[in-house]
């Protein structure tokens, strides 16, 4: 039956990824864990998961002349050299840290989540305070790092990084993430891949199953009240991060 629970995991990571713009790598991984695998296993298979699901969403943004390919590039180079040393980090760290890490990563993407939602409730239009090409590098680089070490995409870090430090529109911003995040994973993919951290039969369940969640959460969820969805997810956020601080202090007794 594990097989079914990946599937609906998927979707639902999927779902969440089309509704609110960020990947489901934070589900995926605290799935994976709580279903015994090892985190740095859970780690890299949640990479392979984002690269198929954040593939899709950027091919049809591509298409539709929503993508600017340059623009996914600026970020994007400084993303793929960060992943690696994300990738490096969580081999080396102890399973108990890596994650506590991941928990803090929910903690704080529950904050992000709500400051996204300010500066679009707010239309903020300020002029940031580094310089454009600096800014771009600190954007790309975090997100990178973040997939690599946690296996997440880190589109909750980057949407608000762009929006803030870059000055853009939510949805370009959005659309650039989803490209960045594309790159970043597949860096870190390749890298766990040849250390052989990744479970290949979960993850390609994992993955269909995040690609037509994606469709649902982009078609039909956004129909639904956004306070609503954001209460649900905001306590989804803080019970993975609960069962996680859990997992990793069991890992410390051990």
């Amino acid at each position: 039956m594990d097989w079914l629970i990946l599937a609906i995991a998927g979707i639902f990571s999927g779902v969440l990824s089309g509704l609110l713009g960020i990947g489901g790598g934070f589900i995926i991984v605290s799935l994976l864990v709580a279903l015994g695998y090892t985190p740095i296993q859970a780690v890299a298979t949640s990479s392979l998961v984002i690269v198929l699901s954040s593939s899709t969403g950027s091919f049809y943004n591509w298409r539709n002349g929503y993508l600017d390919l340059k623009r996914v590039m600026y970020i994007a180079i400084p993303a793929i050299i960060a992943a690696q040393l994300g990738v490096y980090l969580a081999v080396k760290i102890p399973d108990y840290l890596l994650l506590g890490i991941f928990s803090l990563f929910l903690i704080t993407n529950i904050f992000l989540i709500q400051l996204r939602k300010k500066i679009v409730t707010q239309n903020k239009q300020s002029n940031s305070f580094l310089n454009p090409v600096i800014s771009k590098i600190t954007t790309g680089s975090i997100a990178g790092f973040l997939a690599g070490l946690l296996g997440v995409g880190g589109g909750a870090i980057m949407v608000p990084l762009q929006m803030l430090l870059l000055n853009e529109d939510i949805k370009v911003a959005i659309r650039t993430s989803l490209g960045v995040i594309v790159a970043a994973t597949i860096s870190s993919c390749i890298v766990h891949a040849t250390q052989g951290n990744v479970l290949y039969f979960e993850g390609l369940i994992l993955g269909i199953g995040g690609m037509i969640g994606s469709q649902l959460g982009t078609r039909v969820l956004p129909k639904l009240p956004d306070s609503l969805v954001s209460r649900i997810f905001v306590l989804f956020l803080a019970s993975m991060a609960v069962l996680n601080l859990w997992q990793a202090w069991k890992s410390y007794q051990l």
